[in-house]
Order: C-alpha cells, then sequence, then structure tokens
C-alpha cells in the first residue's frame, strides 16, 4: 500500500438521541444518530405491518376479477 494516503482510523462514540453509546472505532470521531439498533421500530418489534390482504380484497371488489394463476 501507498504510505500517507489513508485517513485516520481512531476510537469513536457514536451517540444515539434515545441515550444508546456505542464505542467502536471510525474515520469520523463523536457520530450523533438520530435512531439505533436499540431504538428502531424494526429492532424493538413495534413494527406496524401493511396490510396487503385487505388491498388485494379491495381492488376485486371493486374490478370484480380474479387472479391469474
Amino acid at each position: 500500500m501507498k504510505p500517507k494516503i489513508h485517513p485516520a482510523y481512531s476510537d469513536t462514540t457514536i451517540t444515539c438521541a434515545c441515550g444508546n453509546i456505542i464505542q467502536t472505532r471510525s474515520t469520523v470521531e463523536n457520530i450523533r444518530v438520530e435512531i439505533c439498533s436499540r431504538c428502531h421500530p424494526f429492532f424493538t418489534g413495534k413494527q406496524k405491518l401493511i396490510d396487503t390482504a385487505g388491498r388485494v380484497d379491495k381492488y376485486r371488489r371493486r374490478y370484480g376479477t380474479e387472479a391469474r394463476r
């Protein structure tokens, strides 16, 4: 590798808006994020699922068609 072309890689702290603090290494120091794995709905199980079956039924009622197979 060529010398003196790589950025400095040092210890850093990632701070989330929820208060979670993560220690890691990065080229950027003291990163602030709004959402992390501790407060994200996908990881906490509070994710809202979309009812796609209801949409299909609504389409079938509106247009009176059956799905092709």
